[in-house]
């Protein structure tokens, strides 16, 4: 099994990085401070939000992701696992925000942070920061770590919670503006999605694996289901579900134009397990079922 170092708690993390624990569930941390470490593969129990301002970082992506040169925000959730085991020494940069599942418990944050898709991006899938955004990001951390250093109070929680909603709802705005300007990339990846649909259900593939999913796509095109989601829907303004169910009911059409074929043959080819499954879904899809379209056209 890979060696992996796992941080079961923020206490954990901050000693790890000579930070001083200020309160147990979060923590706002400048890894400048911390010794020069090994590379590591590392896995934490809680939400980890890396800020890199360095040209090249220590985690496992190059210098080639970079969008901009003023800083890059990782995102990661309970359990990830980030970064890589080899034999180098690095003087970790940046900071760092942790917090706990725990303390957004019962939250507005703590019932909708699985809105925020990025946590489960991959790590050449980060936010890359224009200087402003920068700024913007750096200022909220200030106001983090001004409350933490601050004697706890009936506020502090609420205020700090505030603020990381805020940051993350910034965000949320910084990769609506990276898929934008990354407009040009994210058609070539369209295309190619495209074209693995048209391939997906002109061989056999369908009748093997069976119904196509979003997963297998984004895999295709070595990208994480939640990022390769969001890039589509931004840029067509359809889900790669609703992309994948168009292609399947527009060739459906076209295969039941040939008489040669019965619809449990045409089911079984688009990867239907069931030829009652493919009527219900051409029936909710079209209005009609597969044997009345047959029969009006």
């Amino acid at each position: 099994m890979e060696d992996i170092l796992r941080f079961e708690s923020i206490k954990q993390y901050n000693a790890f990085n000579k930070q001083e624990t200020l309160h147990p569930l979060v923590s706002m941390i400048d890894l400048s401070k911390a010794d020069p470490r090994h590379s590591r593969r590392m896995s934490y129990d809680f939400y980890t939000i890396f800020l890199k301002e360095i040209n090249c970082g220590d985690l496992r992506y190059g210098c080639n992701y970079y969008d901009y040169e003023e800083g890059t925000l990782i995102f990661l959730a309970p359990g990830q696992v980030i970064g890589e085991n080899r034999d180098a020494v690095y003087q970790p940069q940046g900071q760092a925000l942790v917090f706990h599942p725990d303390f957004i418990l019962g939250s507005s944050l703590g019932k909708r942070i699985h809105d925020y898709a990025f946590f489960s991006y991959e790590v050449n899938e980060a936010l890359h920061l224009s200087s402003r955004e920068r700024d913007t990001i750096k200022d909220i951390f200030a106001k983090i770590d001004y409350e933490l250093k601050q004697n706890i109070d009936k506020h502090t929680k609420n205020l700090v919670i505030s603020n990381i909603e805020l940051f993350l709802n910034y965000c949320t705005r910084f990769y609506d503006r990276q898929f934008i300007t990354r407009t040009k990339a994210n058609q070539g990846i369209l295309t190619r999605f495209e074209n693995l649909l048209n391939d997906y259900f002109s061989s056999k593939i369908a009748g093997k694996m069976g119904l196509p999913s979003v997963a297998y796509f984004a895999e295709q095109l070595y990208l994480s289901p939640n990022y390769f989601g969001d890039m589509i829907k931004k840029e067509t303004g359809k889900s790669p579900q609703d992309h994948i169910q168009l292609k399947l009911i527009s060739i459906a059409k076209e295969r039941i134009f040939d008489p040669a074929k019965s619809l449990a043959e045409i089911a079984y080819e688009l990867g239907f397990k069931h030829p009652q499954h493919f009527s219900r879904m051409f029936k909710e899809t079209t209005g009609v079922t597969p044997s009345e379209y047959r029969n009006m056209n």
